[in-house]
């Protein structure tokens, strides 16, 4: 991550003489966590896991997620809100400038930078859904994905209603280096993923359904039963979480390799 090349650049400042040692500890001093009341902003996991803390929008009022989302972007070069509604991206942009707003997966970003290309051939996650009611999770969960610098494939709407229309990307299907299945209904399309390949599946149920389906609890236990192996299940839902699983198993693959190859 960026945080840990900054963190690279102030030590090697310090060696030099161009940063002395009381003006480095003083910006590493809120490393731990800064304390603003309402929340606990945990500034040092970053270079704890990879990834910096990101902020769950929903529940929150604009005001809180308007300054919690200004001090991460001070420290930050990437920031990611998740659950935020359109008047709280309206809230969020009006304060910070840099701030993007997906109002499919509700998602706020801020970036500086880019990351480093990825060439073509990259291993990739790939993001499918049962119904286009599915989507806002999928793209949750694919916009995660990209958000972390993983190269993602996308195949929406080929449920087990229409099971031919999922045949029709099996190519695609069985090159991935780990699916994310996002299904609602009875949740069906996760076990028949995780029969067609050999890498792992993450199944995230959705809340889409009529009353029987319980809000997703229908799918939930159906992914969680699934008689198909590697196959691991989120919550109702959580685009984010698998997204995030989904991008560490990418990470950890080359390493992987490798391992065999010793």
């Amino acid at each position: 991550m960026m945080d840990i090349e900054k963190l690279r650049q102030l030590l090697d400042a310090v060696q030099h003489g161009q940063t002395t040692v009381d003006d480095a500890l003083e910006r590493l001093r809120l490393l731990p966590y800064e304390d603003l009341g309402y929340a606990q902003l945990d500034l040092h996991r970053a270079l704890r896991n990879g990834m910096p803390e990101v902020v769950f929008c929903q529940g929150k009022t604009n005001k809180q997620i308007v300054a919690i989302l200004k001090r991460l972007w001070e420290h930050h070069d990437r920031v990611l809100g998740t659950r935020a509604s359109s008047e709280m991206a309206e809230a969020i942009q009006k304060d910070i400038l840099e701030a993007h707003y997906d109002p499919d997966s509700r998602l706020v970003t801020l970036v500086r930078g880019q990351l480093p290309a990825r060439p073509a051939d990259a291993p990739y996650a790939l993001v499918v859904s049962g119904g286009t009611a599915d989507m806002p999770v999928a793209e949750e969960a694919a916009q995660t994905l990209e958000f972390f610098g993983a190269r993602v494939e996308r195949a929406y709407d080929v449920g087990v209603a229409g099971i031919h229309r999922l045949f029709d990307r099996l190519d695609l299907i069985t090159k991935a280096a780990v699916v994310v299945s996002v299904a609602g209904m009875e949740g069906a399309l996760t076990s028949v993923v995780g029969g067609l390949v050999s890498c792992p599946v993450i199944g995230v149920p959705t809340s889409v359904g009529y009353g029987a389906s319980f809000n997703g609890l229908s799918a939930l236990l159906a992914m969680l039963n699934s008689c198909a192996t590697g196959v691991s299940v989120v919550n109702i839902d959580n685009g984010f979480g698998a997204g995030v699983i989904a991008y560490r198993i990418l990470k950890a693959g080359p390493r992987a390799s490798e391992e065999k190859n010793i």
